[in-house]
C-alpha cells in the first residue's frame, strides 16, 4: 500500500500528517503507524495526525502517539494540523475543529497559529510541584537549572512512579529566565523520550507560572524555538481564554510503500 504523507513541525515537536478525508487510512494499525513515526525504519515523527472530514466541524484532528496508539490532546500537533488544514484549502484564516479533548478554535496569522485550548479549573500540588490537565496530563517541576537536567531519566522516573505508572504522565521542568519568560523541557508519555518541544505542557508550565506570579502572555522557551501562553486567571487554580501561540510549518511531503 501507497502512503501519501506531509511532514510538519510545530518548534521541534514533529509530525506524519495525513489527509484522510476520504477514510482510507488504517489507523486501527498499530504497528503501521508505530513503523510510519519510526526515525530509522520510517519517516520519523513524534506522532502521527490524520485530518478528516467532520460534519459538525471544518475538520477533525486524530492524533496517535509515536507508540501507535490513539492519544490525548497534542498542541502542537494541532497548530500542525491548522495549517495543514489551510493548505490544504479546508478553511482560511479560523478554523473550528474537533480533538480528543472535545472543540477547538485558531487562527492563522502569518507565520504563527494561536490555538484556543479548553480552561483548566484545577491545578493540583504534589509537594513542590504540580499536577493539571491542559487537554493531556502534566507534571510540572521547576528547577534552577533546566539545560543541565537529564530529562530522560528524571522525567522517566516520575512518569513510570506507582502514581502514574498505568496511564502515564508527562513530565516537564521548568525554569524562570525573565520577568515573564520561562525555558520548559518536557518527556513524553507515548514518545517515552524527551522531544524538542510539547504543546500542552508548555501551556501547563505557563499556566503554573502564573500561579506563581507571571503576567500573561508568558514567554516559553523550549529546545526546538520560542512559543506564547496567552490565559485569564479566573481564579486560584482556575484559567481561561487560554491561547498557544507559535509557528507550525510544511517539512517536506512524501510517500511510502507500506
Amino acid at each position: 500500500m501507497g502512503i501519501n504523507f506531509f511532514k510538519y513541525q510545530g518548534t521541534g515537536n514533529d509530525f506524519v500528517m495525513i489527509d484522510n478525508r476520504k477514510m482510507t487510512f488504517p489507523g486501527e494499525n498499530e504497528a503501521l503507524v508505530k513503523h510510519l513515526c519510526d526515525r530509522r525504519t520510517g519517516v520519523g515523527a513524534d506522532g502521527l495526525i490524520l485530518l478528516q472530514d467532520h460534519p459538525d466541524y471544518d475538520f477533525e484532528m486524530v492524533y496517535y502517539n509515536a507508540d501507535g496508539r490513539v492519544g490525548s490532546m497534542c498542541g502542537n500537533g494541532a497548530r500542525c494540523t491548522v495549517r495543514f488544514a489551510r493548505q490544504l484549502g479546508v478553511i482560511e484564516d479560523v478554523a473550528c475543529f474537533l480533538a480528543a479533548d472535545g472543540e477547538h478554535q485558531a487562527s492563522v496569522e502569518r507565520d504563527l497559529i494561536q490555538l484556543k485550548m479548553n480552561d483548566v479549573k484545577q491545578v493540583e500540588r504534589i509537594g513542590e510541584d504540580y499536577y493539571l490537565n491542559t487537554g493531556s496530563p502534566h507534571y510540572i517541576r521547576f528547577v534552577d537549572n533546566v539545560q543541565g537536567m537529564d530529562v530522560y531519566e528524571e522525567g522517566r522516573a516520575i512518569r513510570y512512579n506507582d502514581r502514574f505508572a498505568a496511564v502515564g504522565t508527562n513530565v516537564n521542568f521548568v525554569q524562570k529566565i525573565g520577568e515573564n519568560e520561562i525555558f520548559v523541557r518536557t518527556y513524553e508519555r507515548g514518545v517515552e523520550d524527551e522531544t524538542l518541544s510539547c504543546g500542552t505542557g508548555v501551556t501547563a508550565a505557563a499556566l503554573v507560572a502564573g500561579m506563581e506570579g507571571m503576567q500573561s502572555p508568558v514567554k516559553v522557551k523550549v529546545l526546538g524555538g520560542e512559543l506564547q501562553v496567552a490565559f485569564e486567571r479566573s481564579g486560584a487554580d482556575n484559567f481561561k481564554y487560554i491561547y498557544l501561540i507559535g509557528p507550525a510549518k510544511q517539512v517536506f511531503t512524501g510517500s511510502v510503500n507500506v
